[in-house]
C-alpha cells in the first residue's frame, strides 16, 4: 500500500523576466510592446482557470497590456493561429509537419514551449463505490467492448456507464483517441460531449452511472496548499497502466505522481508562438515560462515545465 503522498514546491530561482516596455515597433505593423498593448490569444478550454489567473496577474504587472483570450477547442485554437487571427495558443500538441509548412510558406517561423505536464483526470458521481479503474478497462469502454458497470465491477449495481467529455473538438478527446485508443474511434453508444468542463462536472454530480474526462486543473481545492484533495463534488478515480487495477498500482492525478511518470493520463501543456515582430505575445509567453507564472502552474496541481522543482514527502495519515 503506497503509505506517503508526495508534495512538490518550486525551488526559489532568479527571475530572468526583462521586459523592455520601450520595445520599438514599425508604424505598419502591430504596436504593442512586451509588456503594452492589446491581443487576443486562443487556448484550449480546458486551461481556462488557469490562463486567466496566469493573465489576472500579468496586467497587475503591466498595466498597459489587456490580453483578450479566448477559450475554445484545441482545433479551433491552433486554426486561429494559422489563420493569423491571433499570435499565441495554448494547446496540449506542437505543430504538424503541414501546419509548420504552412507557416514557413509565409515565411513565418512559429516557436513552441513547454509550458506544463497535466494530467486527464476521471471523475465518477460521489454516490459510487468503485474508484479503481486500468488504462486498459477504459480503453474498452470508450470503444464499446464495455458498455456497463457489472463487466469491470461484478458486484456493481449500476446499469451503462455514460462516458461525458468536454467537446468533441477538444483536446481531451484527442487525447483519448490517440493515447489511449491508439487510433480508434470512440463509441458512440455510450460516450458523448457536452460543451465545457464545468459542464462535465455538473453532470457527473447528478448521474450516479457517468464517467467524466476533465483536466485536472479544473479539480483541485483552491484551500488545500499540498494540492492532495479535489472538489468535493465528484470522486477522483485512481487509475492503473497496469491491465488489471488495484490500490497499489493504481495512483491519482497529484503533481507528484504526474512529475515521476506513475499516473498514466498524463500530457504537456504547449505555448504555441508565432510572434515574428516580438511583441506583446511574446512577452507574455515569457511571463509564462517565469517563476512567476511557474508558480501559478504549481498551485493549480500541474507541474511546471521551465523551472527546477524540489520534491517534499507528507505523511499520509
Amino acid at each position: 500500500m503506497k503509505k506517503n503522498f508526495v508534495l512538490m514546491s518550486l525551488i526559489g530561482s532568479v527571475l530572468l523576466f526583462t521586459l523592455d516596455s520601450c520595445h520599438s515597433k514599425s508604424k505598419k505593423g502591430p504596436t504593442d510592446t512586451y509588456t503594452s498593448g492589446t491581443i487576443p490569444i486562443a487556448a484550449d478550454e480546458s486551461f481556462s482557470p488557469i490562463i486567466e489567473e496566469e493573465i489576472n496577474v500579468f496586467e497587475n504587472l503591466y498595466p498597459l497590456a489587456e490580453i483578450h483570450p479566448r477559450y475554445t477547442t484545441e482545433v479551433e485554437a491552433i486554426n486561429l493561429l494559422l489563420k493569423d487571427s491571433v499570435r499565441l495558443a495554448i494547446a496540449t500538441r506542437t505543430l504538424t509537419e503541414e501546419e509548420m509548412e504552412s507557416f514557413h510558406s509565409r515565411k513565418f517561423f512559429p516557436t513552441e514551449i513547454k509550458l506544463a505536464t497535466d494530467g486527464l483526470a476521471l471523475i465518477t458521481n460521489r454516490s459510487n463505490p468503485d474508484s479503481l479503474l486500468s488504462v486498459r478497462d477504459f480503453r474498452r469502454i470508450l470503444t464499446g467492448e464495455v458498455k456497463a458497470w457489472k463487466e469491470i465491477y461484478p458486484n456493481s449495481r449500476l446499469g451503462d456507464i455514460q462516458v461525458v467529455f468536454d467537446n468533441k473538438n477538444s483536446s481531451t478527446v484527442r487525447f483519448a483517441m490517440d493515447s489511449i485508443c491508439n487510433g480508434k474511434a470512440l463509441t458512440t453508444k455510450n460516450v458523448s460531449a457536452v460543451k465545457t468542463n464545468e459542464q462535465v462536472i455538473d453532470y457527473v454530480s447528478k448521474n450516479p452511472e457517468a464517467i467524466g474526462v476533465i483536466g485536472v486543473n479544473w479539480l483541485g481545492n483552491r484551500n488545500d496548499t499540498t494540492n492532495l484533495s479535489f472538489r468535493e463534488e465528484v470522486r477522483v478515480m485512481s487509475v492503473s497502466a497496469g491491465d488489471i487495477a488495484t490500490v497499489d498500482n493504481s495512483y491519482k492525478p497529484y503533481q507528484a505522481y504526474l512529475f515521476y511518470g506513475n499516473y498514466p493520463l498524463a500530457r504537456p501543456i504547449y505555448v504555441l508562438l508565432n510572434d515574428p515582430r516580438g511583441g506583446l505575445p511574446q512577452g507574455f509567453s515569457i511571463f509564462l515560462s517565469s517563476d512567476k507564472g511557474q508558480r501559478i502552474i504549481l498551485r493549480a496541481g500541474l507541474v511546471p515545465a521551465t523551472q527546477p522543482v524540489r520534491i517534499v514527502h507528507v505523511k499520509d495519515e
